[in-house]
């Protein structure tokens, strides 16, 4: 069953509903929802399990088997309902109790309403369904909260979250489904994470390309979108012609595999032991878990951890299943805004003097691959030319001791409406040399470069790109065959190791860029402010560096 329009009114109707009613926070909300997905579709498992375990002749307790001691007295009995609903029974200790059957989704879910559902669903179905949580290998539940406790807009979402018959949608929909959900998330975080386009992930796990077998990490991994991108995309290239389908998402077309091509064995590599992610943002933890779930991908485990102020030691490693010379492939967009107070920073992860995030991550991040592993990093554009001690030695580490292959600049405003931050996509592996850099000029990305970003357009170069960085050894090719004296029109470029030395390892792609003489003449406006933006970004962070150092010499 596709996403259909019904199912996306549904969830814009949601939406109407929780900011109407006062819950104007959209990640709060897309946190809500996320537990009421999880506490219909668990009614569902819970039935196949037992029917599972039937056929099996296996032993097996359901869930909703037993009783349940009333945290608030108060919901011993609902006046007004059906006749389901009686009187609890009374333990020994003098404590109410009533059968755990009455925490299915289709039970409490469709019986109650207004004050009576606020009451049960906040002291009852929370701490049951916290308790079962707390019982799995990730606990996404803990500490979780009812936060829509307005009677009339609670009722509403729980009758339009039934209505959405989530247990008849398959993995894909549910995901689409999901996802569709995350759009409402308007804003970036405090941390500064934000949801990157899912085009855009679609476009570099592309260019990356994970296959089975291989560990995919993501040390900041917001709520799990470029995870499911290396899932989905891995699914893709082992599907049989007829078992690829075109869905649409977000005003495009695109390709999507059912995997039938997949051996028992890899179906359970994919399911435990390929993907892994943190996040610091226990929000974001819930909506990574859920978003994995409701794709199949219920084992893999988000760790609510940051990465530059905390180490696992190799027993929390082998513990957690992470492989101990390192990960395959690495991709991220992490937050790039603020400081860390450098004490908390581990030694693992510093780079010079400086707390900014971008540098930090990118160190950790280079050390996290296994030599030979692949990375592709989102990076704010002063990475690739900051003149601070920092920003060099990172990007001589890299040119001189591993392997950049690619930078892809991504137009001003792709990442709105959360950010209006320039920036650009880093490829590179692990160990061995840069000998030449390929660049890629993204100027459409297949959308309106307005405030929202959501606007569908034809004008698209990330498809021509992905290909050129995918056949990058015959671009190279038709590159060093070039007549240097004509035009050069492509919108990808090289420039050599030479080259990048001479200019103090910049990785700028304007700086190497071939231009014709109308070019220089009209050079991008845009381009030049992008620029000196960056070039602000660096000389507020030198200022900052300066500050801390009279702060330590005053104590």
């Amino acid at each position: 069953m596709p996403l259909t329009a019904d199912m996306r009114r549904s969830i814009d109707q949601i939406r109407d509903y929780l900011f109407g009613g006062g819950y104007p926070d959209p990640v709060s909300n897309t946190e809500q929802l996320c537990f009421l997905f999880y506490f219909y579709l668990i009614q569902g498992l819970d039935a196949e399990a037992t029917e599972r375990a039937r056929m099996l002749k296996l032993p097996f307790r359901s869930l909703f088997e037993g009783e349940w001691e009333l945290r608030n007295p108060a919901n011993a009995m609902v006046p007004g309902t059906r006749e389901g609903w009686l009187p609890a029974a009374v333990l020994h200790t003098g404590t109410p109790c009533i059968p755990r059957s009455r925490f299915r989704w289709s039970v409490w879910a469709e019986e109650l309403s207004g004050d009576a559902l606020v009451r049960f669903v906040r002291d009852e179905v929370f701490p049951f369904f916290a308790e079962i949580s707390e019982a799995l290998a990730h606990d996404f539940m803990h500490g979780a909260r009812l936060g829509i406790d307005e009677p009339t807009v609670l009722t509403q979402v729980v009758r339009l979250v039934g209505g959405l018959r989530l247990d008849q949608a398959d993995a894909d929909t549910k995901g689409d489904l999901f996802e569709h959900v995350l759009r409402q998330m308007k804003q970036a975080g405090e941390l500064g994470q934000f949801r990157t386009p899912r085009h855009i992930l679609r476009t570099i796990v592309e260019m990356v390309d994970p296959k089975v077998g291989e560990t995919v990490y993501d040390p900041a991994a917001g709520t799990a979108g470029f995870l499911v991108a290396a899932y989905n995309h891995m699914r893709l290239a082992n599907s049989s012609p007829g078992s690829i389908v075109e869905a649409e998402l977000e005003g495009k077309v695109h390709r999507r595999g059912l995997g039938d091509r997949l051996t028992p064995a890899q179906v359970a590599t994919l399911q435990r032991g390929s993907f892994f992610g943190n996040d610091v943002d226990p929000k974001m933890v819930r909506l990574a878990t859920m978003n994995l779930s409701l794709r199949g991908l219920g084992n893999v485990r988000i760790l609510q951890r940051n990465v530059l102020t905390t180490q696992l030691d190799e027993d929390a490693r082998n513990r957690l299943g992470q492989p101990a010379e390192g990960f395959h492939i690495v991709l991220a967009n992490p937050p790039f805004s603020g400081r860390i107070d450098k004490n908390r920073i581990v030694d693992a992860v510093k780079i010079g003097a400086t707390s900014a995030t971008e540098l930090l991550f990118l160190k950790y991040m280079l050390d996290s691959l296994q030599s030979g592993g692949r990375a592709a990093v989102v990076v704010p554009e002063g990475v690739l030319f900051g003149s601070t001690v920092a920003h060099r030695e990172l990007r001589r580490q890299l040119i001189e001791h591993h392997g950049v292959d690619a930078v892809m600049s991504l137009p001003g405003g792709v990442f709105q409406p959360y950010s209006g931050v320039k920036t650009s996509v880093l490829f590179f592996r692990r160990d061995g040399r840069t000998d030449r850099v390929l660049f890629l000029h993204v100027e459409n990305d297949g959308y309106r470069l307005d405030a929202n970003h959501d606007t569908p357009i034809e004008a698209d170069d990330l498809p021509a790109l992905a290909q050129a960085f995918i056949g990058r050894e015959a671009a190279w090719a038709r590159w060093l065959a070039r007549d240097a004296a004509e035009e050069w029109n492509e919108k990808w470029w090289f420039a050599d190791a030479t080259a990048l030395r001479t200019n103090d390892f910049s990785l700028s792609a304007s700086r190497y860029r071939p231009m014709s003489q109308s070019q220089i003449e009209h050079q991008d406006p845009r381009a030049l402010l992008d620029e000196l933006a960056a070039i602000e970004a660096e000389i507020v962070e030198e200022l900052e560096q300066l500050r801390s150092l009279l702060s330590e010499d005053d104590a």
